[in-house]
């Protein structure tokens, strides 16, 4: 016989799963759309990778901000080694609101220096480039990704790499937005009005 307390926590497990498939489709077309309407963050990069538990293994969440705390760009990473460190650079030249980095401020890691190097050398950055270790100006990167760890630490991790990547699309995206980084969006509050807007959703 199922009980009612049972039955409400079938239920709870039908929106829970349903909510979570909301977000494996929408979190990646929400960063995408939103993409277009960033305004263009400063030359002064700060980057640094935090970790994401994926199946009980700690992974690699590359991050950079402006020296006014914008999100420049993110990425999910297997490893934390050059390649990877490359990778999210060429990731993070691409997106359409970046400005060229004057400065890029980095952690300790010694995989960032190398990488690059070998995107000064391809000219894919240009050999002014400074790279600095800088702790106060590190401490805006390391202070942002509290927002991100405070939405994924409740979440206990993820089952698997490609619905972590699905999910902190989302998350990265709405935190863009609550940071007022969106152009025509000035507000928490107008902030699910915009995102329908941009999606042609008539209220």
């Amino acid at each position: 016989m199922i009980t009612e307390t049972k039955l409400d926590l079938f239920k709870w497990k039908q929106y829970h799963t349903t909510i979570m498939r909301w977000v494996h489709e929408f979190g990646p077309e929400i960063d995408k759309r939103i993409r277009s309407y960033l305004k263009p963050s400063n030359d002064s990069w700060c980057t640094d990778e935090t970790y994401i538990k994926v199946k009980g293994q700690w992974k690699y969440l590359y991050r950079a901000v402006d020296s006014k705390g914008n999100t420049i760009d993110f990425m999910l990473s297997e490893n934390r080694d050059m390649t990877a460190a490359k990778r999210f650079f060429t990731k993070a030249l691409s997106s359409p609101h970046h400005q060229i980095p004057r400065v890029i401020t980095l952690d300790k890691n010694p995989a960032y220096p190398p990488a690059i190097q070998d995107l000064i050398n391809e000219k894919a950055l240009p050999k002014e480039t400074l790279v600095s270790q800088t702790k106060y100006l590190n401490n805006i990167v390391e202070q942002d990704h509290r927002f991100i760890k405070k939405i994924t630490k409740p979440m206990l991790g993820f089952k698997s790499f490609l619905t972590a990547v699905q999910t902190l699309k989302g998350i990265e995206a709405l935190h863009m937005i609550r940071k007022g980084q969106a152009e025509n969006n000035s507000s928490v509050l107008s902030a699910v009005d915009w995102l329908n807007k941009i999606f042609g959703i008539v209220a």
